[in-house]
């Protein structure tokens, strides 16, 4: 037969509820067989697009019947149960009459619909099930006497790379061995039951049977059930008949593959893990992904020697034939098609892609039965020579020691041994009656209590129904309540419970629960120290139930209380069906997580779903812990992403949510107090190590003395987070210096202590620039080179454990680099003194830079240096279960006496810091605001003065209008000359008398330089000009212009009296420090941009200096920003009349020009009043 590629389907299903409530986007698209996927995050980019053999619509566009089943509405493209069996599970039947090997196998994560499709739900039957129907309705259409049919069933579960056999209760310890057939190269399972089936009913209630063996196991066991693989294998027979009466057999085995959830192992990010590699999660998935790899490149000739790598895992193995040998093979990969899922959805897209390709070639199964048997025979006569004299004799090989030699041959020996019984086991059978094996096999299946006939007793008594992740084995397990006491605990207990469960912290007598005519009371069993939680919450004393509450027993055995006798003593509420997620919400909420979608992004969604995946795991390590007396506790932690990651200031806050945070895993030494925080995939890797290590000691294995090494509970001491700090850099934007004291919180929002820090513009080797540098518009700094200067000074810890050594660390992008800055560590003080300065450089500055600058923060990380000191001799008395109590007890009185710990969505409490950068900012505004009104009172003052008959309002309305809508030109004068000159003046008793100097000497001894930076070098002496000989103007009038224009057209050179009557040395402009209050720089009460002891007295225009003095002295008293807005709207109420003028003036208005005058630039101006700017 020629080759055959493996066809490939995907399916998408519908949005369940949690993404309704979420608001989900769809992100999925099909049109015949093409499906496309769109990126949620670039809505404009082309969506992706794949070609398979099938492509099914399951989304939306369907009804329900009354039967409950789904069938397409009208018009539309819907995909059925039924239809996808018509494409792919009838072509499954039908190779299977024709004697091929057949494999359908489901890939995608979890909640993806895998299992819906493959087994179905309800009267939604599905591939399974209705094959198995379909197949043995054929068999009674057959009237052939010369044909018989012969089915065998066999259900296994592969779980953390171990087998286990479903329909059998008896397993051994590490599971069922996987061997080789050595002739047919082939890998089988050892001893697993292959159960003989003579109609559906038998194959529908054996696989009852398995799927109740997996959850009892998922429960018991720990294991989760969507990271296990589940295969049914069907082997079906047809013997023949012929006239000669010999028979001839036509087999085919059918493997229905259900695969584990394939959320990609990299999303976890165990990365750095001592113990990764010794975890098997996503192992059988990761190596099916490599299988399929090789073998799409063999059939596709892109190389010619690969090695296929079956043997990597237990699943591959497995699937050998179903993927590259003789079968016939259809995958199903099932699509969420919610935008939260875009990753993992793009993935499975692309490793369906990739099976697509590869091709096998199916032969049919046919050979005489007589042969088969002869062959057997030959077989095992062959392998008992093998065995003779003591086994097999090895030669020397090269390169082999004699104990890999000796290693190598009893290897040899236990499989041909297996393989031996194996065959004898296929002679047994065939010798043994077809109808024997049926009737024996008949016989335990209808012994099998699948709980068919209780559907009518849970109409009239109260029972408990499990509740389970996989929504598959909810509701599988049902213990009815009967009048009375019902006694709940462990089967080794005297006497044996009603109600008998395993597993972590169940106790031998662990609760029992009272039903008195439908009144039903729960009570812990006094003493046992049992684990119980009703709704969420811990079961303290007696409790009365009502219908549909919520019962976990220990760590893993959740149920719902259904008691039809009392219905209507639910809570409202509460949905109509209670699910295993609602539950996980409801101890979230009762732990302080928040649970509810509305508002959330993408990445706060899928936190949250993080952290009610992880919240039981957590629950169960503790358990482990208490169990093995580990002295360890564990709980989860929400950390933010920049407290890991520091600022990025080259991106904008959008791509930079400092409201992001990252599921954690905090565990914590019971005796000393070190702590470790663990990513969640770290976690997750060894909490799959736990469970080994647990399933080791419930097989009898002493685990109390394994080297440290090899202990998933054990970790070598590191940093630990101390608590973080967030540094605004709002202050960047304008160039301003910025000095804090900063709060240090620790995850939980509690304060841990303080840190000083600085930040400040400066060059490019961090010498801080003057302050003239300030800008009043950020976009000026735009498309130039900025430093600035980051130093961590200081730091206050509070808790005396952390004395041992502190440190600072934070990331910050340098010169496009990110880079990860340390302080030295400062040991054996709470008060260390670090004075660590980074020059952080950005070459270009750009809007994004702007953006995080405004909205964007530093994170600074204080970390504490931890040591194995040795624990108090009084705790080493206690077990780990006393020691969670008591640190339990502990959590409780902090929380009582201070704030208490709502991790989820807690915001770092930065708040206080971001209004201390806002006061700088405003005190600059307020002192511009300040020399504003100055000039504004000064011309309605000049105004006044006039004689009414010289009062031309258009000039007056022209000049306010003006200084009201202008932004202030600022010019830099420098004074040295005018210096020389006073001094002169002070020796000279003619210069003494002079009030006045000639204004053409001035003009060439002030010189005017618009956003000069830096002072420029003398030519005579090449000395530095220093700040006290400049003074700092800002320009408020109608010529402003102009005057900027005339300096820059002249090298600086200005008339001075265009510019003296904008200098007030009487304003005093205070310079703010951000420490506990806003102080003034100094006590001086002259203008401090200005040149010392030189007295410009006598060549300024002065009003109203005391009315100036005044409000200096109140802005220098309250540094608070309700005072810099009071000022302000002083400021508004000091202008009101003229305001008030002009907007009468404004109204009254006809024409923009009078007495032949040409308007002015300031007349153009479209700011619409004096009020706009001045709020």
């Amino acid at each position: 037969m020629p080759d055959e590629s493996v066809k490939v389907a995907v399916r998408v299903r519908p949005f369940n509820q949690r993404e309704k409530d979420r608001s989900a986007k769809l992100i999925i698209k099909m049109q015949g067989q093409m499906t496309s996927i769109s990126n949620p995050e670039a809505p404009n980019e082309e969506p992706k697009s794949f070609s398979f053999d099938y492509s099914y619509w399951s989304h939306d566009g369907f009804k329900e019947r009354s039967d409950g089943i789904l069938e397409p509405a009208g018009g539309s493209n819907y995909s059925s149960q039924r239809r996808v069996f018509e494409d792919l599970g009838q072509g499954v039947l039908d190779n299977a009459f024709e004697g091929y090997n057949c494999s359908l196998f489901a890939y995608g994560q979890t909640g993806s619909g895998k299992s819906y499709s493959m087994v179905g739900y309800g009267q939604n039957k599905g591939i399974v099930p209705i094959t198995c129907d379909e197949m043995f309705k054929s068999i009674d259409k057959n009237t052939d006497s010369n044909k018989r049919f012969e089915v065998t069933f066999s259900m296994l579960e592969i779980y953390n790379e171990q087998v286990r056999d479903l329909l059998s209760k008896d397993n051994p310890k590490g599971g069922l061995n996987v061997r080789q057939n050595p002739k047919l190269g082939l890998f089988y399972v050892e001893n697993l039951k292959r159960v003989p089936v003579g109609s559906y009913a038998e194959i529908e209630k054996r696989t009852e049977q398995g799927t109740a063996s997996r959850t009892v196991a998922s429960t018991n066991m720990n294991a989760t059930s969507s990271r296990a693989h589940t295969v049914v294998t069907i082997t079906f027979d047809q013997i023949i008949k012929s006239e000669s009466g010999s028979e001839t057999k036509k087999s085919s085995v059918m493997n229905l593959v259900d695969l584990a959830g394939s959320e990609r192992a990299d999303s976890t990010g165990a990365t750095g893990d001592r113990l990764k590699e010794g975890a098997n999660i996503n192992k059988s998935l990761s190596a099916l992904g490599n299988v399929i790899s090789a073998l799409a490149d063999l059939s596709m000739g892109t190389k010619k020697k690969i090695m296929v790598p079956y043997r990597d895992s237990i699943l591959t193995k497995l699937l050998q034939n179903a993927l590259g040998g003789n079968s016939k093979t259809i995958m199903i990969a099932a699509l969420s098609p919610a935008d939260i899922n875009y990753d993992e959805t793009l993935s499975t897209l692309r490793y369906a892609d990739r099976a697509k390709k590869i091709k096998n070639k199916a032969v049919v199964n046919e050979n005489p039965l007589d042969k088969l048997i002869r062959e057997l025979k030959e077989e095992n006569e062959r392998l008992k020579k093998a065995m003779e004299g003591g086994g097999v004799m090895m030669q020397e090989g090269a390169g082999l020691t004699p104990e890999e030699l000796e290693k190598m041959r009893k290897q040899m020996e236990e499989d041909i041994r297996a393989q031996l019984m194996a065959n004898q086991a296929m002679l047994a059978d065939n010798e043994e009656s077809w109808n024997e094996k049926l009737a024996e096999a008949r016989t335990e299946t209808d012994k099998i209590d699948t709980g068919g006939a209780d559907d009518k007793r849970k109409n009239k008594e109260p029972y408990l129904i499990n509740l389970n992740e996989d929504p598959m084995l909810s509701g599988v397990i049902c213990h009815f309540l009967n009048n009375g006491e019902t006694s709940v605990g462990r089967k080794d207990a005297s006497p044996v419970p009603n109600i008998c469960l395993s597993g972590l912290s169940i106790q031998k007598q662990h609760a029992v629960i009272f039903n008195k005519k439908g009144v039903i009371e729960i009570e812990s069993v006094s003493g046992s120290g049992s684990k119980t939680k009703i709704n969420g919450l811990p079961l303290t004393g007696r409790k009365a139930l009502c219908h549909k509450d919520r019962i976990l027993f220990g760590s893993n055995h959740m149920y719902v209380l259904m008691n039809p006798l009392k219905p209507d003593t639910a809570d409202n509420s509460l949905p109509k069906e209670i699910t295993w997620e609602y539950a996980q919400k409801e101890i979230a909420q009762v732990k302080g997580f928040a649970t509810g979608s509305a508002g959330l992004s993408k990445e706060q969604q899928i936190v949250q779903e993080q952290v009610l995946e992880i919240l039981p795991m957590v629950s169960e390590v503790n358990a482990v812990s208490e169990e093995l007396n580990k002295q360890k506790s564990f709980e989860v932690v929400l950390i933010s992403a920049a407290a890991q990651e520091g600022g990025d200031v080259t991106q904008s806050q959008a791509s930079n949510q400092q409201g992001e945070k990252r599921v954690t895993v905090k565990m914590k030494n019971l005796l000393n107090g070190n702590t470790w925080l663990w990513e969640r995939g770290k976690f997750i890797t060894r909490r799959y190590l736990i469970q080994e290590l647990y399933q080791k000691f419930l097989d009898g294995e002493d685990v109390s003395n394994i080297p440290k090494e090899q202990d998933p509970f054990w970790e070598p001491t590191e940093d630990v987070l101390i608590g973080t700090s967030n540094l605004f850099l709002q202050s960047l934007s304008y160039c301003l210096d910025f000095m804090d004291t900063l709060n240090i919180s620790d995850y939980k929002g509690q304060e841990e202590g303080q840190l000083k820090v600085k930040l400040e513009p400066c060059d490019n080797k961090g010498k801080p620039i003057d302050e003239e540098a300030f800008v009043d518009d950020p976009h000026e700094l735009l498309n130039k080179p900025y430093h600035f200067k980051l130093t961590v000074e200081t730091a206050n810890i509070h808790k005396s454990r952390f004395s041992k050594g502190i440190l600072v660390k934070y990331s910050v992008k340098n010169n496009g680099k990110m880079e990860e800055v340390k302080t030295p560590t400062m040991k054996n003080t709470l008060t260390p003194t670090f004075n660590h300065s980074k020059v952080i450089s950005i070459p270009k500055l750009k809007q994004e830079n702007l953006d995080f600058f405004e909205s964007g923060c530093i994170t600074l990380s204080v970390y504490g240096i931890q040591e194995d000191t040795m624990p108090d001799p009084k705790l080493l008395k206690l077990n780990t279960r006393e020691l969670r109590q008591m640190e339990t007890m502990e959590n409780t009185t902090a929380n009582a006496s201070g704030r208490r710990a709502t991790m989820f969505g807690n915001e770092i409490a930065s708040d206080t810091s971001h209004l201390k950068t806002e006061v700088v900012l405003l005190q600059r505004k307020y002192e511009r605001l300040q020399q504003k009104e100055r000039r504004m009172q000064q011309i309605c003052e000049e105004w006044s003065k006039k004689p009414d008959g010289e009062k031309e309002f258009e000039p007056f309305y022209r000049a306010v209008s003006a200084v009201a809508n202008s932004t202030g030109t600022r010019l830099k004068t420098r004074v040295q000359m005018l210096n020389q000159m006073l001094r002169m003046q002070k020796d000279s008793p003619d210069l003494q008398r002079q009030k006045t100097m000639d204004p053409s000497m001035l003009s060439k001894v002030l010189q005017g330089q618009k956003f000069v930076r830096k002072m420029a070098m003398e030519k005579s002496d090449g000395k530095h000009v220093g700040d006290g000989d400049t003074i700092s103007l800002f320009v408020f009038d109608e010529n402003e212009h102009e005057l900027a224009q005339e300096a820059s057209q002249n090298n600086g050179v200005v008339d001075y009296h265009k510019v003296a009557k904008h200098h007030y040395p009487d304003l005093q402009t205070s310079k703010a420090k951000t420490d506990s209050v806003i102080q003034e720089k100094d006590d001086s009460q002259g203008d401090q941009d200005s040149f010392g002891s030189v007295d410009l007295a006598p060549y300024m225009n002065t009003a109203n200096s005391q009315d100036s003095a005044d409000r200096s002295k109140k802005f220098s008293q309250n540094g608070k920003r309700t005072a810099f807005l009071s000022d302000i709207n002083t400021k508004r109420e000091a202008i009101k009349p003229v305001r008030n003028a002009v907007s009468e003036y404004s109204a009254n208005k006809t024409s923009t020009a009078t007495n032949g005058k040409r308007p002015s630039s300031a007349e153009n101006n479209k700011t619409e009043s004096s009020a706009c700017v001045i709020q």
